[in-house]
């Protein structure tokens, strides 16, 4: 039986079900209604790599494919895991193939299988399988966090992480020990390593940390970069890899540095201090290479020092990377930041205005969103406050603001009088003005009863006497 391309695409996605054991070739039989002889012939590792192509009058035609299949089989043989699209591009330009790419990638899907059969690689084995990839001297580090625990929690630390970065043709490491994974550190942790292998890499392979990805994103779509990520690129003059989401072994050589650096370094160890564990990690390097590495054979010292000459020169001023954030600045000439305050130019600013805060460890910076008339926007620079609660304020920022000194005050709400000559001929003080209107206070007033008024007005006068009534 010749099975048409719509029914041959239906029963191809149970092949991996077959293959895998998941299903018999009876079950697949009954599932699609099919002879179990012709499930068995196309599902079969010998089986056709897809459904023949008919002519108008009923006679079946070969495919293009088919011409190259022995070439993409050899390809494949060769290297189990090559991408559909470096096999089209191959035989488009070494052997002159016309065929449609869709075509190589639909027969390159049915025939990796097969050969991965003929090489002894089960299904499964082929799932978990990737390719490697080599670099050259200079080309490539990778960096990745390790978490160490409680390692320090009897010294009062409750969390202590690794920082690593490992050139990746030579495998040579570096790493330090921090209690926190802030922008400031891990770029902080950027410049040690630059210091330690005397240079930068071409590119440093990251996975989709928040210190250098701003948001995540669909597959597919280019990944927004943190904005001081980019500037410390461009500073050091290195280009950011970001990994795709899910793909652990694109920077397996630093994610293997962790359990490397976990085993051989603080295995077995107690320490009191970050200071006592990085300086074991320094003195674990000499020995760490003077070992030959198993995978590229070499020793990794002398591959590190290939690796070290290729880097890219140092500048000569650290990059300094900041937080920041958009603050409000309030009628007090304050802005918020980090539960404290810090004052800014009265004369610069207005209330609720928008300003730039740079923070880096130490400093706090205030910047206006616009330049001014020297084309300048820094406002005001102050240390940063340790704690929250904490007013940072530089008085001359206050300068031409009201201080509340001199105001004039009253007793009361009746407007100043001026001021009368005394009997003689002087001047009242303002103690005998107070002396004569608390005299004024005790005047005499006359009383009257209350019945004298009832009797202007002609009014019954109010009593609160009850009458007594006969009822009827």
């Amino acid at each position: 039986m010749v099975l048409d391309p719509q029914r041959w695409l239906e029963l191809r996605r149970f092949r991996s079900l077959v293959e895998s054991g998941a299903m018999s070739v009876s079950e697949v039989a009954r599932e699609t209604g099919l002879n179990w002889r012709t499930v068995s012939k196309y599902l079969s590792a010998e089986g056709p790599a897809g459904p023949p192509r008919r002519s108008a009058n009923g006679q079946t035609h070969k495919r293009v494919v088919d011409e190259v299949a022995p070439l993409i089989d050899a390809m494949l043989k060769a290297e189990v895991l090559m991408k559909a699209a470096v096999i089209h591009e191959r035989l488009a330009r070494e052997y002159g193939f016309t065929g449609n790419y869709q075509r190589v990638k639909l027969y390159v899907q049915e025939a990796r299988p097969r050969i991965a059969g003929e090489l002894g690689i089960t299904p499964r084995e082929l799932a978990g399988m990737h390719r490697r990839f080599e670099v050259i001297p200079g080309a490539q580090a990778q960096v990745d966090w390790g978490d160490e625990g409680k390692i320090l929690a009897h010294m009062g630390i409750e969390k202590v992480y690794s920082f690593h970065m490992v050139l990746s043709y030579s495998r040579d490491p570096f790493c330090c020990f921090t209690t926190s994974q802030d922008l400031q550190t891990f770029f902080d942790c950027h410049r040690r390593a630059f210091a330690h292998f005397g240079g930068a890499p071409m590119t440093i392979v990251y996975d989709r940390t928040k210190t250098v990805v701003r948001r995540h994103v669909a597959p597919g779509e280019a990944v927004p970069l943190h904005p001081e990520a980019v500037g410390f690129a461009g500073h050091y003059d290195f280009d950011i890899d970001v990994l795709a989401a899910y793909r652990p072994t694109g920077k397996g050589r630093v994610e293997r540095q962790v359990l490397i650096i976990r085993d051989h370094v603080l295995s077995g160890r107690a320490f009191s201090s970050i200071e006592e564990m990085d300086a074991a990690f320094t003195a674990w390097v000499p020995h760490r290479r003077a070992q030959i590495h198993k995978t590229h054979r070499d020793v990794i010292g002398e591959r590190a020092a290939r690796d070290h000459v290729a880097l890219r020169p140092l500048p000569p001023t650290p990059y300094l990377v900041a937080e920041r954030h958009l603050r409000p600045v309030g009628k007090d000439c304050l802005v918020a930041f980090g539960g404290n305050l810090y004052s800014v130019p009265a004369r610069k600013v207005r209330p609720r205005q928008l300003v730039e805060i740079r923070a880096t460890k130490s400093q706090v910076m205030l910047h206006s969103t616009t330049p001014d008339n020297g084309s300048g926007t820094l406002l005001a620079i102050h240390s940063r406050a340790v704690g929250r609660g904490v007013r940072v304020v530089d008085e001359a920022h206050w300068g031409g603001l009201p201080t509340g000194k001199g105001r004039r005050t009253t007793t009361g709400d009746v407007p100043s009088q001026p001021r009368r000559e005394g009997p003689g001929g002087g001047e009242v003080g303002s103690l005998q003005a107070l002396l004569n209107r608390a005299a004024a206070t005790r005047v005499e007033v006359g009383r009257r009863p209350l019945s004298v008024y009832d009797e202007l007005t002609g009014t019954r006068p109010f009593t609160t006497r009850t009458e007594n009534r006969e009822m009827p």
